[in-house]
This record gives structure tokens, sequence and C-alpha cells, in this order.
């Protein structure tokens, strides 16, 4: 409770910060001679010195207005001018901020005569590597955040998780008036930002934010930017949402927004318990480039419940919850390019999971089969802070970046595992802190330095408490007991360091770093049996470990860029000498590797016309194991896996070669793209497994083996005008092929995905509009070891229509249709609908919205799946119908 006050306290004094600069108001009307109003009046604040608008607004339906005032204004030095086209401009100084300013204008004499241009063809504006949409060509009135717009623009496509893609390209960075606010966690902007608030959405290809390097080096990532419309720069605002229904649910959204060219905030208070997951916005689109970038990945939790499949619906139509999210997210510019960022957020869940699964692994010459009931209860708490101090000039860049995550999260589960009883406790407490640096400078003879440096810890107390009795004959010689319970802590501390020196030319920019890593950590786990008379015995001398682990790395890197107009390249050549160190007093272990690696890297970017490029990718990556592929003493990763590992560490040769095409006419809004990948692993590790009835042993073994994967998509979208609507469309194959070993059985699979999906948003009349998506998914698997294969076939329907009779009044019908198909069990048919209606209380500037979620009462999902010779037929709980009346307005 302590620290909820304390984050509620911290977005309190950033939403005060927000508002701090328009503490004062005026009032008034606008009105013609014959006392009628004038609507959408532009009434400018300027200062009478230099006649600079100092903020402005626009008049209402009825003529009035509220303008905002800039606290500690000298009031003797203001006047504000009222102006629209037909009308004689008019000025007013402010007597009081108590009196209202009420102003009538004259016809002006030189009146044009009213012209009224229809167009329904939105066009997309070019500059360079700026793609402009205007969002107001692309919106229907149903639209309320940013988002929304943005999943209907021809060429862009957002994942179920949020994902932006921009012609099959995910994008770096979301800029929200040329300023990265959020990092990668933009779905806080896209679900939170009105599009009323945004003039244009912005592609920017080959975008490079750091200035010291632009043209000097290759960047192909593209990034959107959010055009803020010039009146919504000038005022708080906000999106609230409040709202109350049946069976006892709320729905609570308040947020405070502003977006001036000093001052950018989004913060926020929400929490429900509909279904929908607070954690969705925060989640980070580009983890795998931070990862890749410091060169490092904190250690994977080890323990777990069980695998629990998630099923495919959109989650709020599965999630039992009780969020709460306070989030922060301040940036204020200063003189000189500088600028400082605070995003913080705090968040507090109940998740509940009701489940049944049947899993059946197919052997050769055997069958094995699990049968489970769970009933879970999920409990985090979160809390994350980064403090970004960035100047960011054409001769100078310095970003610093200190960040802090702490997680505690408690997993309680009553299992039902075939005849057996079981309940499971699970905590997991993290914390973790870095510190990035990143200085940039250009010299005069525009040659380049740098100077990075990374540095952090983390660590991530696990404690599993498995009961009562479970698995005696296992676990303790045939002897009853009460607790089984298993702990794992991985602290770890890592840095990297480098100096880098850049050579810029007319042609080519040469690039050389040098630099070292060191990583150190220490995996500590322990299983022990708690009896009945409550003394504590190790399970057995195989059952902990204490690896002390030391890895060091020594690297140089030499890259040559082409960073032209129509050819862009990158060569990437790093050789790096590493030494590995791990031992285990307890098992007699204490080995070292050390080697010399290479790994090139090569990016080419062609651009075969203004609009349209070709682009490859080669690389070549040595891969060694980390601390938890070297544990010798067996560790209970879940109630029926024990996993340990019997074999020198793990060492990877990876290659990837990949190409693509991307077609874009902007005329005739037409996209098309088309990449293949192709990725190849070679291993000198294998892991081994050993299925029962009731219990599942793991362990890596000494085994050359190979997986490769083949992957091609293509994607279109097309803008009919005559129709008025984007049509998209994409095809995805993925093949993979690999090796296991179950059961002293060394089993090679071959399994194949097809995905098809087909979109289609359009606005019937402008009163109309409906939206359609088909996603069909085909999984197939097979080894030639083992009859038959086993295909599954799954297609997901969406459909939603929205009808405006009136300006105030909105309707919307929407269902979604699953069907899934396997060979030998019986079809799987879903149908889910929702239903909303919405009206515009204008005296109040308020929504008052009535939805039905899931109105038809469905409260059972069966699913399937697959995975090489593992079927899994699961069935789940739904929340099933939710009525919830909320109430909207705007601040």
């Amino acid at each position: 409770m302590k620290r909820l006050m304390k984050v509620a306290g911290l977005v309190l004094l950033c939403v005060l910060f927000a508002a701090w600069g328009y503490a004062q108001t005026v009032k008034g009307t606008v009105k013609d001679t014959t006392a009628k109003a004038v609507p959408y009046a532009t009434i400018s604040l300027k200062n009478s010195a230099g006649n600079a608008i100092v903020a402005y607004t626009v008049t209402d339906s009825k003529g009035s207005f509220v303008l905002q005032v800039p606290a500690n204004a000298d009031i003797n030095k203001l006047r504000v001018e009222a102006r629209i086209l037909g009308y004689q401009t008019a000025v007013k100084s402010i007597a009081s901020f108590d009196a209202p300013l009420d102003f009538i204008l004259a016809t002006a004499s030189n009146k044009l005569q009213e012209v009224v241009i229809k167009s329904s063809r939105p066009v997309l504006r070019t500059h360079g590597d700026t793609l402009s949409y205007k969002v107001s060509e692309f919106a229907n009135p149903q639209d309320r955040t940013i988002g929304e717009v943005i999943k209907k623009l021809p060429g862009i496509t957002v994942a179920a998780d949020g994902t932006i893609s921009y012609n099959n390209k995910p994008i770096s960075a979301l800029y929200i008036g040329g300023d990265n606010l959020l990092d990668d966690k933009y779905s806080i902007a896209t679900n939170s930002i009105p599009q009323v608030a945004v003039n244009q959405v912005q592609v920017i290809q080959n975008d490079q934010p750091i200035k010291a390097l632009r043209n000097k080096v290759m960047s192909d990532d593209v990034a959107l930017n959010l055009d803020i419309k010039p009146g919504a720069k000038l005022h708080l605002m906000g999106e609230e949402s409040i709202g109350a229904g049946l069976p006892g649910n709320y729905d609570v959204d308040l947020n405070a927004m502003m977006f001036k060219d000093s001052y950018k905030a989004i913060n926020y208070l929400a929490g429900n318990n509909t279904g929908y997951d607070v954690q969705q916005d925060l989640l980070s689109h580009n983890l795998t480039d931070y990862n890749q970038r410091i060169d490092n990945a904190l250690p994977a939790t080890v323990l777990s419940l069980g695998a629990v499949s998630t099923p495919a619906l959109d989650e709020n139509r599965y999630l039992f919850d009780q969020s709460g999210a306070l989030n922060v997210n301040n940036l204020v510019n200063l003189k000189n390019n500088v600028q400082l960022k605070i995003n913080a957020y705090y968040v507090h869940d109940t998740q509940k999971q009701d489940y049944s699964q049947q899993t059946t692994v197919f052997l050769p010459g055997d069958t094995v089969k699990y049968n489970e009931t769970q009933h879970n209860r999920l409990v985090p708490d979160i809390f994350h802070a980064q403090f970004t101090l960035n100047i960011n000039r054409p001769q100078y860049y310095l970003n610093d970046a200190l960040l802090m995550d702490q997680k505690n999260i408690t997993n309680y589960s009553g299992l039902k595992a075939d005849s057996s009883l079981v309940n499971q406790v699970l905590k997991d407490n993290t914390l973790n802190f870095s510190n990035e640096f990143n200085l940039i400078r250009a010299l005069k003879s525009n040659n380049i330095i740098q100077a990075y440096s990374y540095v952090s810890h983390s660590a991530e107390p696990e404690n599993l408490v498995i009961g009562p009795g479970y698995n005696a004959s296992i676990f303790n010689n045939n002897v009853p007991y009460a607790l089984l319970a298993q702990n794992v802590n991985i602290p770890s501390w890592y840095t990297n360091n480098y100096f880098a020196f850049k050579l810029p030319s007319g042609l080519f920019t040469q690039s050389y770093r040098t630099g070292f890593s060191v990583q150190s950590q220490t995996l500590t786990s322990r299983l022990n049996v708690v009896q009945n008379n409550n003394s504590v015995n190790l399970e057995s001398d195989s059952a902990l470990n204490q690896v002390n682990w030391t890895k060091k790395k020594l690297y140089a890197e030499a890259a040559y860029d082409l960073p032209g107009k129509i050819l862009q390249a990158n060569l990437t050549l790093p050789i790096t000498l590493q030494q590995i160190n791990y031992s285990d007093s307890s098992y007699a272990l204490n080995k070292s590797l050390t080697r010399l690696y290479f790994n090139p890297q090569f990016r080419m970017k062609y651009q075969v016309s203004a609009e349209n490029y070709l682009n490859f990718i080669y690389s070549y990556r040595n891969q060694i194991g980390t601390i938890e592929n070297v544990y010798p003493g067996y560790i209970l990763t879940d109630y029926r896996t024990l996993y340990a590992n019997n074999a020198s560490l793990t060492q990877q040769q990876t290659q990837q070669a990949g190409g693509g095409f991307s077609y874009r006419k902007a005329l005739t809004l037409f996209f098309w793209s088309i990449n293949a990948l192709y990725n190849r692993t070679e291993a000198n590790n294998i892991a081994s497994s050993l299925i029962t009835n009731n219990i599942q042993e793991g362990i890596v073994l000494p085994y050359a083996n190979s997986t490769g994967s083949w992957i091609l998509k293509g994607t279109v979208s097309k803008y009919s005008f005559a129709l008025r609507t984007t049509f998209s469309g994409a095809i995805t194959w993925q093949n993979t092929s690999s090796v296991q070993i179950q059961n002293n059985a060394l089993l090679p699979f071959n399994t194949t995905s097809e995905t098809f999906n087909v979109n289609a948003d359009t606005k019937v009349t402008d009163d109309v509009n409906f939206s359609y998506k088909a996603t069909l998914t085909q999984t197939g698997s097979h080894s030639p070891v083992e009859a038959p294969a086993f295909q599954i076939d799954q297609l997901q329907q969406q459909a939603s229509v929205n009808y405006e009779p009136l300006e105030a009044l909105q309707f919307n019908l929407s269902g979604e249709h699953y069907f899934t198909y396997q060979q030998g069990n019986p079809n799987l048919k879903y149908f889910f609908a929702d239903a909303s209606v919405k009206y515009r209380i204008n005296k109040w500037k308020t929504d008052l919205q009535l939805s039905a979620n899931n109105f038809l009462n469905v409260k059972t999902y069966n699913a399937l799946y697959l995975s090489a010779n593992t079927l899994t037929a699961s069935s789940y709980t739904l929340p099933g119908r939710i009525i919830l009346l909320k109430m909207l307005f705007n601040l």
C-alpha cells in the first residue's frame, strides 16, 4: 500500500507538472452583428510587445471559447485576437480573468464566395524518406485512439501484441512530435493518444536518430512519427473513461497528456477486471535488438508450474484478472538539444486460470499420455523505472540511461495430475539494475570517436513448493512425506565497454572498434524434501548445484558503411577472443574453454527506383551456451520435469541468409513485399528426454546435430478509391527440420506451417463502415521413424460493422468465429459476439457507452496444439458475458 501511495503521488506530481503552465483561463463568445454565434473562429493570445502568439484555441459550435493563459503572465502585456475568414479581425485587452471577453465581428467587405471541396481520394504525401498519412482521411467516427487508425493505413500492419510493421518490416521507434518519449514501449502511445490530436502519421525510412551519424553509416530502420496538431500542443489533454457493469465488473482509465515542443508527457492510472491485461501496453517491442546491442541477455527463469498453452483468442476472451497500473512518462527538452526523460510504472494484478489438458507424446512403439486439471492464480507486483539524459547535436551525442526493475510474482496452483492431487506455490522475485552510457563526438577533421559502457546486475531467487507427498516413489524412496521444495538463483554481474573510431569520406565510412566484456554468475540450487515430522533433507546427492561461471571477451571489429542514396551497404568483420571458466566443487567440475571467433555480417539495400528497393542480409555467428547449460545436478523445473547436464559446454554455429523486395506506389496507395530467410544452426550437444507416464527427465548429451529453417513471407496492401476500402493480405510459409532424443531413440522431425491472412476495412457510406479479417493456419509435423503424420487446420474470422445514424449516436456489432480441424478429433467451432452503443451528450461533452462483450455467453473453449510429436488438447474456462456502462470524457 505504501508503494502504491508513493507511485500515485508521483503520478499526481507529473500531472500537476503537465498542467503548471496553464493555471488561468479567459472565457468568452464570438458573435456577428446579428447576434448569431460564429463557430470555429481562431482565438489567439498575443504578446503586445512582439506580436507573438502565446496560445490559441477555436470557438465551438455555439461560438464559445476557453483560452488557456500561462501562469504568472503579465495581463497588461497580453491581448486577445478573434479572426475568421469573411469577418473583420477584432482585438481586445484582458481587463480581468473573471470577466468574460465577448467579441462582435463585422462582416468583411471582401468576403469570399463559399467554396466546398469534396474528395474521396486519400493522398499519401512523400518528402525524401518520409511518407505521410493524413489521419482524418482514414479515421472513422468510432476511432478513439491513434492506434485504431494506424491499423487501417495501407502498407502498415499491427500484430496481435501491438508490434507495428511497415511493408513487412517492424518499426524501430515511434516518435511523438519528433521526440522518442517511450523508447520501444510505444503501445502506451497508440492505445492512449486521441486520434483527433494527430495531424499525420509519418513513416520515416532509413531512420538515423543520432544526428552525428546521419549520412555516415548505413541505417535501414523504419520509424513512425506522430505529427501532433498545433492546437493539441497548447493544452493539457486526457481521454478519461469510468465504467461499471455485470457481473461485478469495472474499468477505469484516467490519463493526462501534453505534447508541447518543450515538454511531452503521457501519464495514466488504469484498472479493470474485464480481461484487459494492463501489461500489454508495457511490452518492449524491440527487446531482441536491445540484447544484441548490449551483447547480453538476462538469465532465463528456470522454474514454472508446468507448461500451460495459451489459447489462440484475444486475451479479453479468456483472462480472469483484477489489474491496476500507474504509468508516468515525461520528457523535457532544454536548451542546446538537451533532453531529460523519466519512464516509470507500477503494476499490480491478480490473474486466475482454470483449464484441463491432455498431452499425448507419440514415440516409436509407445504412446505416453498426461491428463491434468489446474486452477491457477498469479499475483504479480512489478515496478520499472528508467531515467535518461540525452544530448543530440550534429557534432555531439550523449545518451545515459539508468534502469531499475523489480518484480515480485507469486503463483498458486491446485493441480490434479492423472489421479494425484498436487498443490504448488511458486515465488519468483527479480531485482535488476543497469546503466548504459554512449558518447559520440565529431572532430574538426570530420572523424568521429565513440565511447560506450554498459554495466548491470541481476538476481532472481525462485522457490517452488510442491505437495503433499508428490511421487513419493521417485523423490522419497516410497515413504510418504509432506513437501518438495526447489530453489534456484542466478545472481549475475555484466559489463561491456568499447572505444570506436569512424573515418567518413565522400563515398564510404570506415569504423574500427575495440573493447572487452565480463560476465560473472553463480547458479545455486537445492531440492529439499520436507518430511511429515517437518524435518528437511536433501532429495539426493545429485539434487544441488553451486556453479561458478566467468565469461571474458576481448574483441576488435572493422566495419565499412556505404550510406548512399541508391546503394547502401554495411560489412562488419568482428574478431573475438573468448574465455569461459566454470566449476562446481560438489561434482569435481572445473572446466574452461578459450576460443577465437570470427562473426562476419553483411547488409545491403539497393534502391531500384524512387519507391522500390531490394535488400539482402548474411551473417555467421558463433554462440556459446550459458550457465544454464552446464549445471550437473538435477533441478525440478516443474512438477513433471527433472533436468540436468552431462556434456561439455554447448557450442553453436549459426548461418543466416535472407533477401527481399519491397514495392510502393504512394500515388495509388499500393504496397507489396516478398521476403525469404534461411537459418541453419550446427551444435555439438543435444537435449535428451526420458518420458514416462508420471515424470520427464531431461539431460544434455554430447551429440552433433543441426537445425534448419526456411521462412517465406509475402504481403500486399491496396486502397481502393472506388470502394473506399483498404485491402490487405499476407502469406507465410515456414519449414523447420530438427532432431530430438526421446527415450533413447533418435527422432528427426520436419514441421511445416502455412498462414494466410486477408483483411478489408471499408467505408460503406459516411455513416457505415465495415471490417473483415480471416486467418487460416495449417500446421503439420512428421518424423520418418514414426507414423502417421499430424496436421491441424485452424480458421479464424473476425468482422465488425459500425453505424452512425446521428452525429451523437453510434452502434457497433462485431463477431469472431474459430474453427479447428484435426483428423481423428471432433471439429471445434466457436462464435463470439460483441455489441455496443455510444451516445454523445454535447452539453456535458461526454459519451455514454453501453457494451455487451461475449453476449452469447460462451464459457468454455477447447483447442489443439501440435509441436513435433506432441499433441495437446486443452480446455479453458472463459469469463462469459460482460455488460458494461462507461462514461467517456476529455480533459
